[in-house]
């Protein structure tokens, strides 16, 4: 994994998790969302951010506006922005009753707004996007490839497209977002994605078995049906 172009974000909102994973060399970013926050019982949003980044100083990190309402989510990401350099602030494609975010992505990229556009599962998604960017300013077009695969379609094909979308965009970096396994690491790196964000039990499992011998891995899972069944006490 060390030899991968793509770099590789850890996203959750576990603070213990966050802050072991920013000390890990191989850890170039960090995302997060309201949703994990709320699975991690996180009450106070601004005091949790603010916390974390007492710790994360220089690793690029994302968090997201959490209003419904447009001229709302304005004022949350210039509060965002100005929280820490190392930020970049989440606005998800559209809002919840399916109305485009794109004007207001269009005058936050102007503005010199860091931004991470969010939630994107389609090439006319990003085709927008990349027409708001400012081709001066950084930014993050996450694409949720692992929920494109939950729907049963291939998502490198479309990924390969975002690429080539994004050419005339160079400080418009590609997110593979939703990792379901390892697997979708290495296919973020084949389909030329910038970064691959991934959970941290994904990150776990990929130290543990990425590049292990299949014939050791065989026995280990033997093991641990054997290990299993004993502690079961079962019998017939």
């Amino acid at each position: 994994m060390n030899d991968l172009n793509v770099k590789i974000y850890a996203d959750g909102a576990d603070k213990e998790g966050m802050l072991a994973l920013n000390d890990d060399p191989l850890i170039q970013g960090l995302t997060t969302n309201p949703t994990l926050m709320v699975k991690a019982g996180i009450a106070d949003y601004e005091a949790f951010a603010k916390d974390v980044l007492t710790f994360i100083r220089t690793k690029p990190i994302s968090f997201e506006v959490f209003s419904d309402e447009f001229p709302e989510m304005r004022r949350q990401a210039l509060r965002i922005r100005d929280w820490q350099d190392n930020v970049y602030v989440k606005i998800p494609v559209s809002n919840s009753r399916g109305e485009s975010s794109i004007p207001l992505i269009r005058e936050l990229s102007k503005e010199g707004v860091k931004l991470n556009v969010t939630a994107i599962l389609t090439i006319g998604q990003v085709r927008d996007v990349a027409d708001a960017l400012d081709a001066a300013i950084a930014a993050v077009v996450s694409v949720f490839a692992g929920r494109i695969a939950d729907t049963g379609r291939d998502p490198m094909p479309l990924m390969r497209a975002c690429r080539a979308l994004l050419e005339a965009r160079p400080r418009a970096e590609l997110l593979w977002a939703s990792v379901r396994e390892v697997l979708n690491i290495f296919q973020a790196e084949e389909c030329g994605c910038d970064i691959v964000t991934a959970p941290h039990d994904i990150l776990g499992k990929a130290r543990k078995f990425c590049g292990m011998d299949l014939a050791a891995l065989s026995l280990e899972t033997v093991k641990m049906f054997s290990e299993d069944a004993t502690k079961a006490r079962f019998h017939l």
